[in-house]
């Protein structure tokens, strides 16, 4: 088990989440805040290509800096309850990766190496997801 997977949280839906869970497959890690302009206009591409990919490259929001309920509504309305949004109001996760702004998404091999952590817009994310499923 990676050291960048040993790590578990609360959906926004209010389920237990283990990262141990997505070991042995890529993973996108997405940081994100409700209210975040950038972060709106990426949750679409999230939404379009995360249930495509759910098995091969797990994409796993991280929501933050911001209140629960508004993050509650930005899933809703970008059609986001189909991929794993983890609570992290206070911030341990985003600490813990080294996030210090939204939009980020932290990209992580199959074997736990980050291998890109940044700024992508959909396009470039949706070429990094397909690239990484072998598509």
């Amino acid at each position: 088990m990676p050291d960048t997977l040993r790590f578990t949280g609360t959906t926004l839906a209010g389920t237990a989440f283990d990262a141990a869970q997505l070991a042995g497959r890529p993973v996108v890690l997405w940081f994100w805040a409700p209210w975040c302009a950038t972060c709106a206009s990426q949750a679409w591409t999230v939404a379009e290509i995360a249930p495509r990919y759910r098995d091969t490259v797990p994409i796993v929001g991280v929501a933050g800096l911001g209140e629960r309920r508004a993050m509650q509504e930005f899933v809703i309305e970008f059609d986001l309850a189909g991929t794993p949004q983890i609570e992290d109001r206070a911030g341990a996760l985003w600490r813990r990766f080294k996030v210090t702004e939204q939009s980020i998404f932290v990209i992580i091999d199959r074997d736990g190496k980050v291998v890109h952590q940044g700024f992508l817009d959909g396009e470039a994310l949706t070429a990094r997801v397909a690239a990484l499923a072998g598509a």
